[in-house]
């Protein structure tokens, strides 16, 4: 890219608060991968079971899925930059924990899920309120750039992450790589509690069941929503691997804590390139048509990640899918966050983790529980074929997606529903 091309998305950099939560992020990411690499690891280690990887995300998602609708109601009632500090402090009690099983010898795997679901309830309530801050940290016009830099910024710490995490592992096993992961969770809190950004109260309704579940009932209402979100819930439910990798770096691929390092990058490393052209380049027209082809593509690479007996040719097809994601990602997100009003942005940013949450930490739940009684492989690719068939399904049965064409135009464009722009309580959920 020349330097005119990236000069206007680098322009987005000249915003404070915008460059101080960039550090944060790529910390706490940082963090949350080095950890991921060494549970996964250290829990095939100590089972040899697919299914107590399988485990690691249910013991996350259930807590996530129970909490999240509060946190979506938390991020819209008190100031975000507070939530965030103190459930990233909250993932700082996780590291230590799992620091302390280390040097304790323990191998009991029941203390790891313990510690995944205190992580998993913090995560409900710092994914909704981390997704409504970015709005807050720079202009309006500014913000399509500032999602796909964020996911940017998300993407090259889940490269170095997992890299960094199987270098700590192999050189000084999961101790290394606890350590790594609380420093790094204690630098985020300190780059947190540095914004000089306040949220305040963006919703004053009373605190009630209907104000609660107001996010679901917003998504239901906004078709182009509604699709998107779900389309990205049900491929990666279906086509995601990440629960598997431990198995196919050790028994598919013959390779160690390093190539699972690579495996965990490759993925991101697709997404992180894909994400800079979008920083540097709008995606133009015909965005919703793109979306499904991107997913469909997601699917394919998975495909021939299932089937590759060549660690050149995983790489390649996991960073392709990668790619793939990321063009659903800046679609789903640009959309969420310019068509929901601020009072809402909390509650249905809320509603996206929670798919996100079901389609990443119950997707490992359903790929572990498959490939304990059919084998890795085969869970793998029938995984990826039901991706094709979700991405066939929903270009049928969500025509409003299919139109959409420039994410700017139809973002900032008027509602289809007039009411969608308020969250009357005799409305929500």
């Amino acid at each position: 890219m020349s330097a005119t091309a990236a000069a206007p998305a680098l322009s987005v950099f000249r915003h404070r608060d915008f460059r101080t939560y960039q550090i944060a992020r790529l910390c706490a990411v940082l963090a949350m991968q080095i950890e991921s690499v060494a549970i996964g690891w250290q829990v095939y280690e100590m089972t040899g079971s697919a299914l107590a990887l399988g485990y690691t995300g249910l013991a996350q998602f259930v807590p996530f899925l129970m909490f999240c609708l509060l946190g979506g109601q938390a991020a819209d009632r008190f100031d975000r930059r507070t939530i965030l500090a103190i459930c990233q402090g909250v993932m700082l009690v996780c590291s230590l924990a799992l620091l302390s099983f280390s040097l304790g010898h323990i191998t009991d795997v029941r203390f790891v899920y313990g510690v995944l679901i205190l992580f998993g309830t913090a995560r409900a309530f710092y994914a909704p309120a981390g997704s409504a801050l970015t709005p807050h940290l720079v202009p309006k016009e500014d913000l399509t750039r500032a999602v796909a830099l964020n996911s940017t910024t998300w993407q090259v710490a889940t490269i170095a992450g997992p890299a960094v995490g199987g270098v700590l592992y192999g050189w000084a096993g999961p101790t290394g790589a606890y350590v790594g992961s609380a420093a790094l969770c204690a630098l985020t809190v300190v780059w947190i509690l540095s914004l000089k950004v306040r949220t305040g109260r963006a919703s004053s309704q009373p605190l009630s069941f209907a104000t609660l579940v107001a996010g679901l009932g917003f998504v239901r209402r906004q078709r182009m929503l509604l699709g998107s979100i779900t389309l990205d819930l049900f491929a990666v439910l279906l086509g995601g691997a990440v629960a598997l990798l431990p198995i196919y770096a050790k028994d598919v691929l013959h390779t160690g804590p390093w190539g699972l390092g690579l495996l965990r990058c490759a993925p991101a490393a697709g997404a992180a390139l894909t994400a800079v052209g979008f920083a540097m380049r709008p995606l133009g027209g015909n965005a919703g048509w793109k979306m499904f082809a991107a997913v469909a593509v997601f699917g394919a690479a998975t495909l021939v990640f299932g089937v590759s007996r060549s660690l050149p040719l995983s790489l390649l097809a996991l960073a392709v899918a990668g790619a793939a994601d990321m063009v659903s990602v800046v679609v789903r997100h640009t959309l969420e966050l310019m068509a929901t009003p601020d009072e809402m942005r909390g509650r249905v940013g809320a509603v996206n983790m929670m798919c996100i949450g079901a389609s990443n930490e119950l997707g490992e739940f359903r790929a572990g529980w498959l490939a304990e009684h059919v084998g890795a492989v085969p869970a793998v690719v029938t995984g990826a074929v039901g991706t094709l068939v979700v991405v066939a399904i929903w270009a049928w049965g969500f025509p409003e997606l299919r139109k959409v064409d420039r994410l700017e135009l139809t973002a900032a464009g008027p509602s289809p529903e007039p009411d969608t722009s308020k969250e009357p309580a005799s409305q929500a959920g």
